[in-house]
């Protein structure tokens, strides 16, 4: 059974956006209409009645956006797909209740968006994530693997985070990566260069021969300033 589940990871490949969903207040909706120019989006797989490894796994994404400065429903969009096909619309409404709460005064209502979906959607976008899962009859649930899927603003699937806990750090880095530079500020991204996503460490780690590079870089161009202030006031005073 534990082989059932997993994830096979599939960086690089695309989600289909035009897929139909259902959203929390039961209208028929699009994965493309919560995609947006610039802004990357935190996708996960839940079902609402999960005894605990879903709750834990939103729960643990819930907290690491509450300490990240990255705002949910401007700088990136939330979303989770139901993989349960009977799942109605007023559990997701519930769930997007739930999940939402604690999010910044103003935060639209929309940034963090659950949705139903029929069999053939839920399978594509499992199938396109790599995200194995069975339906256990004995227990009466879905057992299913602990991950959060980072995707670029066209559907690109950017990173995966796994577990139940996230590090905001890890997060952030994930958002401004996946945002293909639609977020953040010039530090953000010269930050983003200094980091690199490291498998066996299941996160972001600093890379010391990108920062001595930078740093040569930084050195170089406050070394040239100099020079080139000391040259411009030397060659005034000489026509002087």
């Amino acid at each position: 059974m534990l082989q059932k589940i997993g994830v096979d990871e599939h960086l690089g490949d695309y989600l289909a956006l035009d897929l139909p969903l259902v959203d929390e207040d039961g209208r028929e909706v699009q994965l493309k209409d919560y995609f947006k120019a610039g802004r990357p989006v935190a996708l996960t797989l839940f079902y609402s009645d999960c005894p605990m490894l879903c709750s834990l796994v939103l729960t643990g994404l819930q907290k690491a956006i509450r300490e990240i400065d990255f705002k949910p429903g401007k700088d990136y969009q939330l979303l989770s797909v139901s993989i349960d096909p009977k799942e109605l619309p007023e559990r997701s409404k519930a769930g997007r209740e739930r999940f939402s709460e604690g999010f910044a005064e103003g935060t639209p209502a929309t940034a963090w968006s659950f949705f139903t979906a029929n069999d053939s959607t839920i399978a594509k976008i499992t199938g396109t994530l790599g995200f194995r899962y069975f339906y256990d009859e004995a227990q009466k649930q879905y057992a299913h693997p602990a991950v959060v899927f980072l995707i670029t603003p066209d559907g690109r699937i950017s990173r995966y985070l796994y577990g139940i806990e996230f590090k905001p750090n890890d997060l952030r880095m994930g958002l401004l990566e996946a945002s293909q530079g639609g977020i953040g500020t010039t530090v953000d991204r010269v930050l983003l260069y200094c980091y690199h996503y490291d498998p066996k460490a299941g996160g972001y780690v600093l890379m010391a021969d990108r920062i001595m590079r930078a740093g040569g870089v930084v050195t170089l161009i406050i070394f040239g300033s100099l020079l080139g202030g000391f040259w411009w006031k030397e060659g005034k005073r000489k026509k002087g």
